[in-house]
């Protein structure tokens, strides 16, 4: 099910087969690890990849363009080192696709693209070394690279090809799997194991065989790291979709060999920076190799903010090398967990939604031994506090709290943990007042002292607070509660507004301490009364794999307009939405409506590709659900009662093998009020 994109094209576009099938008819059934499966033991113990590796691949900024070459990759090698990324732990300067020429000289060997590389590789290669750093190459273990110009791949050369990847000085290959010619899998990446490891230089292994057949559980003693999905693109959908095929696979990691859900998207500007420290924190927490996919050239401070959090990369290197695993996912509240050398774990408080939520675990749960109280670390706050073991923050739609905790005697020279939160999910009508509630709640095992809480919202808006802002003493798990009036002015128009919640207070020591969390209040308008259809209608939010979500058309992952009237079965419809998984868009009801319809199904526009799953959820509670839903199903009706919710979502799924090719329709979807 892997597509492709104008916007921003896919690296396979020659077919994994013999047969010429575009690469990859499909991902990976989705990744479930045995019952009690034991990790795997590294048995190539070179001593390589004790942790994830970190670097730079510029496949994902640059793709084949002209722009990828010898200037690009020696630029980057300088930005490491002035931008203080090597001090931080990244190494690898990595060549994807398209440095080579389409044909291999007289002597059958390979031969870089003059124009790219008009030194050669062996110069890149000794550039990037005069600096510190190593250098990395790709090749594909198929007749031809993934790329529609075909260059040479290594099937049938990997011992020449490795001999000169060697001579060149290069210290890392990432290995792909387009053209295949349909031989077996692990002995492809095998030949290129042994090939490796005659030329006697240490060169890390990366399979990127896409997890067709399983590479967790056969290669720890074939590659130093492989990967578990489908390519990454820069969308929220993508990367989500992604995480959860790899979240799974955590018993099959270790020093040596690494679950990779591929390279980092951070600072490419497809998704926003609340999205991408998400993807960085999750990254990290998964152990995965960190490889930079953005043109660090063109970063903004932001993107270098993410991507030289050392608090974060010290989550991924931890030497114990321990991916994190899923305790908790309910609702899109992820508790992940990861357990590090020293004792501590690092949490992440992951929110799937589009809302802000409370995600909240216990120390015992993450698997801390009891004690008295736990020093709670937040890894981009850089603040300290204690705690008596409840770990808890509100999290901003598709954001992370990543927080270290450990049961160490210290804890009592921190303050407090407050989590600061409002009720429920800030919805008003302009020129209307509307009542929120905030808790400023004392986790630690010490009370929060002179607390004080205030909310500020956008300009023009007015804030007043009804009950009290202050509070002498919060002991350990109580709140102070504060109702607000808030009103956004009349003729304010629809849409997403953000207001900004703060406390302050002190530690019984008298250190002084903050907590803010930024939320986001939508203007709606009411629902109207009689039957609508959902294309037609405002949303409060809306989120998509590819592209944006279309009204009345079906998905055509790209810009906005670009899809096709829906089509399921064969049936034309002239109204609904049409979306590509991971998906969600959620309406305002007000308490109004009664009942929302559909036929659902996976649009005709990508052949026999595509397998999606429906929900509709109301006010938190899913309502109505399809099963795994293929291309070659009719429409399937789906109705849900919705009487009395504030808010109507409707989600699709991966059906749980990844997100290429996943459009599906809400054909003649109505809402009746």
């Amino acid at each position: 099910m892997r597509h492709l994109h104008t916007r921003t094209p896919r690296r396979r576009v020659v077919g994994a087969l013999a047969a010429g099938l575009l690469c990859a008819a499909g991902l990976a059934a989705p990744a479930v690890a045995a019952p009690g499966a034991e990790p795997a033991a590294p048995a190539l113990a070179d001593g390589l990849a004790l942790t994830p590796p970190m670097g730079f691949n510029n496949w994902n900024s640059t793709h084949c363009r002209a722009e990828f070459n010898e200037s690009m990759v020696k630029g980057i090698a300088d930005l490491f080192v002035e931008k203080g990324l090597k001090d931080a732990g990244y190494q690898y300067v990595n060549l994807d696709d398209c440095w080579a020429l389409p044909n291999r000289n007289a002597d059958g060997k390979l031969v870089p693209d003059p124009v790219r590389f008009p030194g050669g590789i062996k110069a890149v290669a000794d550039y990037v070394h005069s600096k510190g750093l190593k250098l990395g190459i790709y090749t594909s273990a198929g007749t031809k690279t993934c790329n529609s110009a075909g260059f040479p791949g290594a099937l049938g050369h990997e011992y020449s090809d490795a001999q000169q990847f060697a001579d060149w000085g290069v210290d890392y290959l990432k290995y792909d799997n387009c053209n295949n010619q349909g031989v077996d899998a692990k002995q492809r990446y095998t030949t290129m194991r042994d090939a490796l490891k005659a030329t006697g230089r240490p060169i890390v292994y990366s399979i990127c065989e896409w997890g067709e057949n399983k590479p967790w559980e056969w290669a720890a003693d074939v590659g130093h790291s492989w990967r578990t999905t489908g390519d990454i693109s820069d969308s929220w959908g993508s990367m989500l979709g992604i995480l959860k095929q790899n979240l799974p696979l955590a018993p099959y990691a270790g020093p040596g060999h690494w679950n990779d859900p591929d390279m980092l998207e951070v600072g490419n500007g497809g998704m926003t920076d609340t999205e991408y420290r998400s993807h960085f924190s999750m990254w990290s927490v998964m152990a995965a190799p960190l490889l930079i996919g953005s043109d660090l050239r063109k970063a903004s401070q932001a993107t270098f903010d993410i991507l030289d959090n050392k608090e974060v990369i010290a989550v991924d290197q931890d030497p114990l090398g321990k991916q994190g695993t899923v305790v908790s996912s309910a609702g899109g509240r992820w508790v992940v967990a990861k357990e590090m050398k020293d004792g501590s774990r690092t949490v992440a408080l992951f929110n799937e939604s589009g809302a802000a939520q409370r995600i909240a675990t216990t120390a015992k749960a993450v698997g801390l031994p009891q004690a008295p109280a736990y020093t709670l670390r937040d890894l981009w706050q850089h603040k300290s506090y204690n705690t008596a073991g409840t770990i808890s923050a509100t999290v901003p739609a598709h954001g992370t709290v990543l927080v270290r905790v450990s049961a160490d005697r210290g804890w009592a020279t921190h303050p407090p943990a407050v989590e600061l939160g409002v009720d429920g999910n800030p919805l008003t009508v302009a020129g209307t007042a509307t009542t929120l509630t905030s808790a400023v709640t004392d986790y630690g095992r010490t009370p929060a002292e002179h607390v004080s809480v205030h909310m500020t919202a956008p300009a023009g808006w007015t804030v007043k607070a009804t009950s009290p802002t202050t509070s002498g003493a919060v002991p350990t798990g109580r709140s102070l509660r504060t109702k607000w009036s808030v009103t956004a002015p009349a003729g304010t128009a629809t849409g997403s507004y953000d207001l900004t919640l703060n406390a302050n207070y002190r530690s019984p020591a008298g250190t002084r301490a903050d907590s803010t969390v930024p939320l986001t209040a939508s203007v709606v308008v009411p629902p109207p009364s009689g039957t609508s259809g959902l294309g037609d209608l405002p949303w409060l939010s809306a989120t998509n794999g590819y592209g944006p979500v279309e009204r009345n058309t079906s998905n055509g992952e790209n810009a906005a307009g670009d899809g096709h009237p829906l089509t399921i079965g064969g049936v034309v419809y002239g109204k609904g939405l049409g979306v590509h998984a991971e998906s969600a868009v959620e309406y305002y009801t007000g308490k109004e409506c009664e009942k929302v319809t559909a036929d659902v199904g996976v649009d005709d526009e990508k052949g026999a590709n595509g397998t999606v799953a429906f929900e509709i959820w109301a006010d938190g509670t899913k309502v109505a659900s399809t099963g795994v839903l293929t291309n070659a199903m009719p429409a399937q009706p789906l109705t849900a009662d919705v009487t009395g919710a504030q808010v109507v979502r409707l989600v699709v799924t991966d059906g749980g093998d990844g997100i290429d090719s996943d459009h599906a329709d809400w054909a003649d979807a109505q809402l009746t009020c």
